[in-house]
């Protein structure tokens, strides 16, 4: 019979609690303490189980013992070497011990109550809690030391250790140490990834609101105080204070983001971030990874993770620009995390809960689209929860004085010019065009009169008088129903006079998408979309 075990069964203990307390990286730890522990050769065997959430319930080995299917020991580390068959090594995380009940056999026993189960010597005879005594005489194992990994009164895990020949008093010390000194370390561990990535998140917050800013508009508060602009603002007033979806209705130019800018700052989530989405300048490959995030390698292109707009927009607003370009077969995907609040990166299969409130936009008849087929209805009636329309500029003139001073100010001051005066005779000018690009085209004409203006005097240039984006002039067959097909023809037909009219140019000041009254990501689409190559 074999001498009972002093500390020899650990090589070195005290250098593996000092090593345990600098690993930060949990995976790497927990690797560590079993490499370690199994370099004796009197270990066959050192394990790790943490508690984790149910997983693989349906096809779990032990699913017939489990009280309860929430949570349950997952192996997470595992290291020995068979004494019946020196070349096998015991490094797998997928054998029949890989899950254990909470409360079932020993390890789960240990798991569910926090407290140690301990046999030094089992040459006297085998405990009944043993699953496999003829693997324990095959390799000679005569003790078994199973410890509770305790942080602050929490049971984290379980360590057990199999060893070749009886367990002494102060090897079982060591044992209990070690699993001390673990439970410490992952906890440590833990707090490190978690602020890992609570960094990493905050960059790319940082690096997208960043851009954001960049790109934002001129203006940041609704202006005017026409009865029209006072309706929309007391809407904004009734629903910004709950999670309700918002659907911003109305053509292009009318300030449809700033109404969603206005809906998160005056709403509880407004000290969290608003990220923006514009659909209509996504390719179309790229929508899942835009939304949802991406793992490293999931795709050609993916060089590093990548947080989704919806992870961004966690606990914040999420604006959905030009929501009616989404292609018909990725709503179904955007369908489900708004109703159950859940998402998969490309590539990953672990769900990650998000809360998020959606404001979407678009200068299209959704209804229609949707009862045309082209738009999803449930998604519709998803988003139309409340619905905010926009009158165009053309049926509020009262607030054009208003906003021509306030984009006249704004300007002036960014390109460090004296303000000129906004005449009455300027006015009048303002007020008898139709504005078919509404809010964004005055900004544009403004900019134009402020670098052309000469001896402080305002010159407004106006463009031809063109139809409000989104219509078409009547015909002598208006009454005729046309069909898709002769829709998109006419929609592509009106693009290239635009761009024949402008020469080609597309964005910017004088470009086809400002004579559209459509913003130029939005026309490119369309160009790409219907085949125009002219």
């Amino acid at each position: 019979m074999e001498l009972p075990l002093t500390s020899s069964l650990f090589t070195d203990p005290k250098r593996l609690l000092l090593d345990l307390a600098k690993e930060h990286h949990l995976s790497e730890l927990l690797r560590l303490l079993v490499n370690r522990l199994a370099d004796s050769p009197r270990v066959a065997l050192a394990r790790v189980w943490l508690v984790r959430p149910g997983d693989i319930c349906d096809a779990c080995p032990m699913r017939g013992e489990c009280p309860n299917r929430d949570r349950c020991l997952h192996l997470v580390a595992s290291a020995g070497r068979s004494k019946a068959a020196p070349a096998e090594e015991w490094t797998r995380l997928d054998g029949a011990f890989r899950r254990f009940p909470l409360g079932v056999r020993k390890v789960g026993r240990i798991g569910a109550s926090g407290e140690s189960i301990e046999a030094p010597d089992l040459s006297a005879g085998t405990p009944d809690w043993i699953a496999r005594p003829e693997w324990l005489r095959a390799e000679g194992v005569s003790g078994f030391g199973g410890q509770p990994l305790v942080h602050r009164g929490e049971t984290l895990g379980v360590l057990a250790v199999f060893a070749r020949g009886p367990i002494g008093p102060e090897c079982m010390d060591w044992l209990r140490t070690i699993a001390d000194h673990t439970a410490a370390a992952i906890a440590t561990a833990r707090a490190f990834e978690e602020v890992e990535a609570l960094k990493k998140r905050l960059e790319l917050e940082n690096e997208y609101l960043r851009e954001e800013v960049t790109r934002s508009g001129a203006f940041g508060e609704l202006v005017g105080q026409s009865p029209a602009l006072e309706a929309v603002s007391r809407q904004i007033d009734l629903v910004a204070p709950t999670d309700s979806a918002v659907l911003i209705l109305g053509e292009s130019g009318t300030g449809k983001e700033l109404v969603a800018r206005e809906l998160h700052r005056r709403s509880r989530r407004a000290a969290k971030p608003l990220i923006k989405v514009n659909c209509a300048a996504i390719p179309r490959e790229l929508y899942e990874s835009e939304f949802f995030g991406h793992l490293k390698g999931s795709f050609t292109g993916a060089t590093r993770d990548r947080v989704g707009r919806f992870e961004l927009a966690d606990n914040g607003t999420l604006f959905l620009d030009e929501i009616g370009e989404i292609p018909l077969d990725l709503q179904a995907k955007l369908l489900r995390v708004l109703q159950e609040g859940e998402l998969e990166r490309v590539g990953e299969e672990r769900t990650r809960k998000v809360d998020v409130r959606v404001v979407a936009a678009t200068n299209r008849d959704l209804k229609a689209e949707a009862e045309a087929g082209r738009f999803r209805q449930d998604l519709y009636y998803r988003l139309s929860v409340f619905p905010v329309e926009l009158p165009p500029l053309r049926k509020r003139p009262e607030d054009i004085p208003l906003l021509a001073d306030h984009f006249l100010t704004l300007l002036c001051r960014k390109l460090g010019r004296p303000k000129p005066r906004l005449t009455l005779a300027n006015v009048q000018t303002l007020q008898k065009y139709p504005w078919p690009g509404n809010v964004r085209e005055l900004q544009h004409v403004i900019e134009r009169a402020v670098i052309t203006a000469e001896g402080g005097r305002l010159a407004i240039e106006l463009p031809t008088a063109s139809p409000p984006a989104g219509r078409v002039s009547p015909t002598p067959a208006a009454n005729r129903i046309l069909t898709d097909s002769e829709l998109r023809q006419l929609e592509a037909d009106n693009i290239r006079a635009a761009l024949k009219q402008v020469k080609g140019k597309v964005s910017g000041t004088g470009g086809a998408a400002e004579l559209l009254g459509m913003k130029a990501t939005t026309l490119a689409s369309r160009i790409k979309s219907l085949g125009i190559t002219e």
